[in-house]
């Protein structure tokens, strides 16, 4: 069965998104303990492309297929992970790309560059990250990953925050700095 992007962000209202969101079938990698492990050779730079032993993996479906496997864990070290294996894999910066954010009712949304979509809250909270003159924002993905918001979608974020008042959004119940301390 080929795969179907979910229609553009803007067009879907909050609970379309749940319905996705809660849809979508992920391993359960929270799992899985192998014993085995070793170095997938792979790489994701910081602008969110896939490597593979030094060429760019260029199937959209089988980076997603993949990402559906990763994990960090508390020492920062990201893995893809399978009942039987444990991979090794770099990441420069993040794991995923914030590519678009859309602020529906109490909640902001967000679409990564694998078109996972995403409800910001304390499930997936909103981080602030380097100085204020040249700040970073993120956002929990799972299992430990982390998604960096790309320019756009920063300047996106920064106008909703702006729009409140002050730089700082809130998502689910939960409120997020938009500063770094």
């Amino acid at each position: 069965m080929p795969y179907e992007p979910p229609p553009e962000l803007a067009s879907l209202s909050l609970a379309e998104v749940a319905d996705l969101v809660a849809a979508r079938k992920l391993p359960p990698v929270e799992q899985w303990e192998p014993q085995a492990s070793g170095d997938s050779l792979m790489r994701i730079v910081a602008d969110g492309r896939w490597f593979h032993d030094g060429s760019e993996i260029r199937r959209p479906a089988m980076v997603r297929a993949f990402a559906s496997l990763l994990m960090r864990d508390r020492d920062g070290q990201h893995w893809l992970v399978t009942p039987f294996e444990k991979q090794s894999i770099e990441v420069e910066d993040a794991a995923f790309i914030a590519v678009d954010v859309k602020q529906e009712t109490d909640s902001l949304v967000f679409r990564l560059n694998t078109d996972d979509l995403l409800i910001a809250g304390p499930g997936h909270p909103i981080m602030a990250r380097g100085d204020p003159d040249t700040p970073a924002i993120y956002v929990g993905v799972r299992h430990g990953t982390e998604a960096r918001l790309n320019r756009s979608t920063y300047g996106q974020l920064v106008d909703i925050a702006l729009a409140g008042g002050d730089l700082t959004v809130s998502s689910s119940g939960a409120s997020f700095s938009l500063v770094p301390e």
